[in-house]
């Protein structure tokens, strides 16, 4: 059926079957694999139809399964069940949604090329019915609603109540498919999927409402608020609460695309909306965690593409290199991100499941990507020290960092009472114990110092005697000569002395600890970075910051742990390392007291 066919009733229908070169061209394969495959479907269609708000809901793993191998029935079913608020379907559209390879999305195999919606295939719906009882109730705001039904490959439809909106309920999953049955992991798993699922749509789309229920008890909820609130209810209040926002539009000039990549979609032709030598914009929305709070594997990194969580290891890749050396080895960032690019860069048709997507320029994709992050991460102090209560008197939780507190000064007069660990110094506060992490206060210290030294403050160095000889990497020498300059206002004396050596005979020294000759050649790759000056003088002074700083193993001297404290706290924003790691924690008396049961009296 053609576009602006008519039932029987003479009504118009949007849905429409697809011609049989479309169908050959769409990626082949199962779709309804397990019930997290069945609430993605649902979820996208819930999405492409415009809602604001949907809720899934979760009996069991969405199987009978449970009920029918327990030895003492419980005779209900399980079910999934999503319901949106979104535009509906009339009752002839109803009918043939789920028909196979029937769809509103596209007409013919040229829109393959420009897909702007989640679900485009036309036959998630038919699949669904095939391995399940399909009950769907719909209403595109007229004045009675359709209820079409599927069981066993009968089909009904009838008038029902429902305002505007789709609900589709799925039961019977997999009832006469015992073999697909088995392959299913155990129900927890299979439910910890469909979670996942959810969450990961409720951070591609935070201006989007959803709900989870399993077994009757909510167990995610999100208002449609914003990335921040996404976050709220997916990870918690100090994911939130470290949260860094980012919107920016990078514009890709004309020739960045890779013209000898063949696009996704099949090659460039003359009619093609977009071709190599077009300019386009990509935004990147969503939001970073600052690495304060990271994760074992890199399941946290999110990235979407229009809106459609996928899985691309080359952009969590870009997204990791964003983060620089602020990670901890081993640990992933949380990061919830969408990507927005003209369709006709994306094929998203290269996989059932619809995860994997194509890009005709991933390469430029992913420097955006690692660009747009790390100047994110350059606003993390700033956002943080904004956010923050000024007053010394705020209380704070065991175990607050304290850069919600201030005035700066007030560090200056601790007492230096310990040291823990050799890293650790112990001192006491206002009768308040404070915990200094000494390498992170001695980065912080050592940043400013050679921020302040670019703006004219002269960076201390120390003389090498004798000299030591740097051999550069390939491509080193032409920026070292391009950046004399820079290089020497840094702190380093050093010229070219043959070949690819250098010879140094001074290095940074703030607070007095030499650097080693060696940084000079992260220096150089750090100048040869494409990015923009401020962005790579920045990530230069972290890295010369955290190499003269002191390491686990270091004991000082009181006078030395003090002159620490003073230099501390002389600092625009002493609170945290220029990685965003806090450099002191506080714990108060009464918190103590408390843990000792002393409520009372200080001293009893």
């Amino acid at each position: 059926m053609s576009d602006g066919d008519t039932g029987a009733d003479g009504e118009a229908a949007s849905v429409r079957e697809l011609d049989t070169e479309t169908i050959e061209r769409i990626a082949a394969g199962e779709v309804t694999t397990r019930p997290a495959r069945v609430v993605a479907e649902l979820v996208e269609n819930a999405l492409d139809a415009g809602a604001s708000r949907v809720e899934v809901t979760v009996d069991g793993d969405g199987t009978d399964r449970e009920n029918r191998e327990s030895a003492e029935p419980t005779g209900r079913s399980g079910r999934i069940r999503v319901a949106d608020d979104g535009c509906g379907m009339s009752r002839r559209d109803a009918e043939l949604a789920v028909e196979p390879h029937t769809t509103s999305k596209i007409e013919t195999a040229d829109d393959l090329r420009r897909i702007d919606t989640l679900g485009f295939r036309g036959e998630a719906l038919a699949a669904i019915a095939e391995a399940a009882t399909l009950d769907v109730l719909t209403n595109d705001g007229g004045d009675r609603g359709t209820r079409v039904l599927v069981e066993r490959g009968e089909k009904t439809v009838a008038d029902a109540g429902r305002g505007r909106g789709t609900t589709v309920e799925v039961t019977d999953l997999f009832a006469d498919r015992p073999a697909r049955l088995a392959s299913l992991s155990d129900p927890d798993t299979e439910f910890s999927r469909i979670s996942t699922l959810v969450a990961d749509y409720a951070l591609a789309r935070p201006d989007v409402a959803f709900v989870l229920v399993h077994d009757g008890r909510e167990t995610l909820s999100t208002n449609g608020d914003g990335v921040r609130g996404a976050l709220l209810s997916v990870y918690g209040r100090e994911v939130a609460r470290r949260a860094i926002g980012l919107d920016r539009t990078v514009e890709i000039g004309a020739g960045e695309i890779d013209a000898s990549e063949e696009p996704p979609n099949g090659p460039f032709t003359p009619n093609d909306p977009l071709t190599p030598d077009d300019p386009f914009e990509c935004r990147i929305q969503g939001a970073i965690v600052s690495p304060a709070e990271t994760r074992a594997t890199g399941e946290a990194t999110r990235v979407a593409i229009g809106g459609r969580p996928v899985s691309n290891a080359g952009l969590a890749r870009a997204v990791e290199s964003g983060f620089g050396t602020l990670l901890p080895e081993g640990r992933h960032p949380i990061v919830a991100i969408d990507v927005r690019l003209p369709p006709r860069l994306v094929d998203a048709n290269v996989h059932p499941a619809k995860r994997t997507v194509a890009l005709s320029v991933s390469e430029t994709v992913k420097t955006a990507i690692e660009a747009v992050v790390s100047d994110g991460l350059e606003t993390a102090d700033v956002e943080r020290a904004a956010a923050a209560p000024t007053d010394f008197a705020t209380p704070l939780e065991s175990g607050d960092v304290a850069d919600a507190t201030g005035p700066a000064a007030s560090i200056a007069s601790a007492d230096v009472i310990g040291q823990y660990r050799e890293l650790y110094l112990l001192c006491e506060l206002d009768g308040d114990l404070l915990v200094v992490d000494g390498h992170a206060a001695h980065e912080r210290v050592n940043y400013e110092r050679l921020r302040a030294a670019l703006s004219g403050e002269p960076i201390p160095n120390r003389e090498l005697e004798p000299p030591a000889t740097v051999s550069l990497d390939p491509g080193h020498l032409p920026v070292f000569e391009a950046n004399e300059g820079t290089i020497r206002e840094l702190g380093f004396d050093a010229d070219p002395f043959g070949g690819d050596l250098v010879r140094v005979r001074a290095v940074p020294a703030p607070l007095g600890r030499g650097t080693d000759p060696e940084l000079l050649r992260d220096v150089l790759d750090r100048l040869a970075d494409g990015g923009t000056p401020d962005r790579r003088r920045d990530r230069l002074l972290r890295d010369l910051a955290c190499h003269p700083s002191l390491s686990a193993g270091e004991t000082l001297t009181d006078s030395e742990a003090n002159a620490l404290l003073d230099r501390l706290a002389e600092c625009d924003e002493p609170y945290a390392c220029p990685h965003g790691r806090p450099t002191l924690v506080r714990i108060e008396e009464a918190t103590l007291a408390r843990e000792f049961g002393r409520e009372q009296t200080r001293f009893r």
